[in-house]
């Protein structure tokens, strides 16, 4: 699962049957302290997520699992909401002295 942060929504009428009822959002790939990383790409919402928050994504196969038992075409689905994230300091060797 990667980073990323909602920054649009994608509409389009006419899609697969499967993708019916299904919310598409933009997203641009995070690295921890926000920075952008990649291309923004499209992702169908499996959590309620909205403009502005940070999620995190899967894709490939595991993209379809959260919409088991229904096959769902997706390459890119959003599977949570990010509430905090602390990154640790990195260890140096030189602060043990």
């Amino acid at each position: 699962m990667q980073l990323a942060r909602v920054i649009g929504t994608v509409v389009a009428t006419i899609k697969n049957e499967s993708l019916t009822g299904r919310k598409l959002l933009y997203i641009q790939s995070i690295t921890p302290d926000g920075a952008p990383v990649g291309k923004p790409m499209v992702a169908i919402d499996a959590v309620g997520a909205g403009v502005g928050e940070i999620v995190f994504w899967c894709r490939g196969r595991e993209a379809s699992f959260p919409f088991l038992p229904y096959d769902v075409p997706t390459e890119c689905t959003i599977v949570g909401i990010v509430d905090s994230i602390h990154v640790a300091r990195p260890y140096r060797r030189s602060e043990t002295k």
